[in-house]
């Protein structure tokens, strides 16, 4: 009889693998905690939260609890012309823990629908209005999902071009890491100049694909300032830094300038299933009231609002609200900053960098490539080793669900430690 994993090579096309050269995935039977157990015996520590999503541990009982209670009232319903509790308490507490100027919450399916909705209400917003404002402002090296709208507004490269003549004009400026500031700074003012700008979308703090390049809150405000001053819409996507992952509940919350518009997913439903979200002022929201039905906002899923999709958001949020969820977030923090001052000035280590429950290690090679054999050789050394890490090149990072314990995290900074002398060993003179 075959296994997970030879019965899986059949039957199904797996993202970003390459399945010619592939090896079999890992089938995994379950999860608990940070852990996941394979069919073959084999447990791993889940050190990048099955990417990004799980904050509070695989098949949380809280959470797992509400779902199945959900699941013997309200599967599903229409959310055209029908609302139910799920979505309507769901919108009230999210609402309430995010920044004041957000008013409204459209729901979608993922993270890169979630900025599709954020996208196309600025959009239509100044198409509505009869000004020419088409152009959206970027960070190069972004990255915001794979929808045409999200890959436009994403670094352009390898996985974007072959659709490279169906995505829009974008206008790119330099993410403003430390020394960079007012080289950004000026970009934006550039581009804002020209007058056909309606919006600038943002990872706030932290670009997770591109390798967890970090920069500061007081940079960020001051570009917010300036897309205000030009009534420019400012789009904050935390689908991955929403949720605790940079120290706080959401990366915004560091900001004194606030986005017009933000988008959810991954830890919304604490990683247990597909949901996005997009808020909203105001401003924007009221803008499409009209007589004219021709400026109803013309977006929707099937599953738009699913109640089970909201009830385990709904019980994540429980969790998120603990006094300990901040305290966990503190200690994971304060433990990324002890492994990492503990790497400084070592062999084989180009830098570090951190926010909140963020850690990532950048390997000082001879290559920083996506496609290198270093990101295999790593990956499987940390498999071997019995965690889950996927390295981007020659960048490995940290970003666990926010149950995990010392002993876990010493256990992933020993193999990071393993990662440093391989690399040493490799790339020494």
């Amino acid at each position: 009889m075959l296994n997970l994993s030879e019965r899986d090579v059949l039957v199904n096309w797996h993202p970003y693998t390459q399945m010619h050269t592939a090896a079999p995935p890992i089938g995994i039977t379950r999860g608990e905690g940070t852990l996941l157990f394979s069919e073959d015996g084999r447990t791993f520590i889940d050190a990048v939260s099955s990417w990004w999503v799980n904050i509070h541990g695989h098949a949380h009982p809280h959470i797992a609890t509400k779902v199945s209670e959900q699941l013997r009232t309200l599967e599903h319903v229409i959310f055209a012309g029908f609302t139910h509790a799920p979505a309507v308490e769901l919108s009230e507490r999210l609402l309430k823990l995010l920044p004041e100027n957000q008013s409204r919450v459209f729901f979608s399916d993922n993270g890169s629908t979630a900025v599709e909705v954020a996208m196309k209400m600025c959009l239509q917003y100044w198409f509505d209005r009869g000004e020419a404002r088409t152009k959206i402002i970027a960070f190069k090296d972004s990255y915001h999902g794979d929808t045409f709208g999200a890959m436009s507004v994403s670094e352009r490269s390898a996985f974007t071009r072959p659709f490279q003549q169906y995505l829009f004009d974008v206008v790119f400026i330099d993410v403003p890491v430390v020394g960079q500031e007012e080289q950004t700074v000026a970009q934006l003012q550039a581009a804002l100049a020209t007058g056909d700008i309606a919006a600038f979308i943002f990872e706030p703090l932290v670009l997770g694909t591109a390798g967890m390049v970090m920069y500061e809150p007081a940079v960020l405000d001051r570009l917010i300032k300036l897309c205000q001053e030009q009534q420019v819409f400012t789009i904050a996507d935390e689908v991955m830094t929403g949720f605790g992952r940079t120290g706080r509940r959401f990366a915004c919350d560091y900001l004194h300038q606030q986005p017009d518009l933000m988008c959810f997913s991954k830890g919304l439903t604490g990683g247990t299933m597909a949901m996005g979200v997009t808020t909203c002022t105001d401003t924007l929201y009221s803008s499409f009231l009209s007589e004219d039905k021709t400026k109803t906002f013309f977006h929707g899923h099937s599953y738009t609002a699913n109640p089970i999709a909201c009830s385990a958001a709904l019980a994540s949020l429980d969790l998120v609200e603990q006094d300990t969820f901040l305290k966990d977030l503190a200690r994971i923090s304060a433990s990324h900053q002890i492994f990492a001052q503990s790497l400084q000035g070592k062999p084989g280590i180009k830098d570090i960098r951190q926010t909140g429950t963020i850690l990532a290690i950048e390997f000082a090679t001879d290559t920083t490539s996506y496609f290198n054999n270093l990101r295999d050789t790593l990956y499987n050394f940390a498999i071997d080793s019995g965690v889950l890490l996927r390295p981007l090149g020659n960048i490995v990072y940290v970003l666990p669900p926010f149950c995990i314990t010392q002993e876990e995290l010493e256990k992933v900074y020993a193999v990071i430690t393993g990662m440093r002398e391989l690399v040493v060993e490799s790339f020494s003179a």
